[in-house]
This record gives C-alpha cells, structure tokens and sequence, in this order.
C-alpha cells in the first residue's frame, strides 16, 4: 500500500531524495511523515507534514532535510541534503490515512517498506 524509493549510498556531504507513494486502497490521507532506525536503535520520527503543509522535524535534521507532498499524487518526498554518517539508517514512510485493511475499513497507520540509506566514504 505504501511503495518507498530512493535510497542508497552516498559520500557525507552528499544529498538523496526519497519518495513513497499510497496506493489506492488508502483512499483518504491525513498526516505522511518519514522515520528512520539505525542498527542498534529505536525508530525516531524524521520530519512530518499535515495535509495543508505543515511541517515538523527532528532536530538532527533541521535545516538539512526538507518534506513535501504531493496530495494529487499521494506521494510524500524527503530531500536530503549534507547526509551525514550519523543519517545512515533505513528509511519508513508512514500514512496516516482512511482505507482498508485486514482488519476492516477505517483510519490507520500505514508504513512502508523501507528503503536504506548508507552515508560513507
């Protein structure tokens, strides 16, 4: 339901842009955000952005990661800028949104599958 692209290897001081698209059983979408986990640590939130735009970061990326979306295409963006070793992890995009699951029709959260994102010389 969720398909994320773009990741990969990239020398620090590099930039990648990831995307992720909902596919149409998600038929209403609310809040789309990125998450990342580290080998060894927990998932954190990334950055986040409401329907109308907002958005919200983590610290350690502010100023260097900037999300978008695009609600015609139900797509959600993170532009990755300055990577730094530190940003190495796998990437989940995640849909807050009304569709339809195994588990019935209704609001839900929804991940993606993953994508890595290496930052090394």
């Amino acid at each position: 339901q969720l398909q994320a692209s773009g990741g990969g290897l990239v020398q620090p001081g590099g930039s990648l842009r990831l995307s992720c698209a909902a596919s149409g059983s998600i038929f209403m979408i609310n809040a789309m955000g990125w998450y990342r986990q580290a080998p060894g640590k927990q998932r954190e939130l990334v950055a986040s952005i409401t329907r109308s735009g907002s958005a919200n970061y983590a610290d350690s990326v502010k100023g260097r990661f900037t999300i978008s979306r695009d609600n015609a295409m139900n797509t959600v963006y993170l532009q990755m800028n300055s990577l730094e070793s530190e940003d190495t992890a796998v990437y989940y995009c995640n849909v807050y949104g009304y569709g339809t699951t195994a588990a019935g029709t209704g609001w839900s959260n929804y991940w993606g599958q993953g994508t890595l994102v290496t930052v090394s010389s």
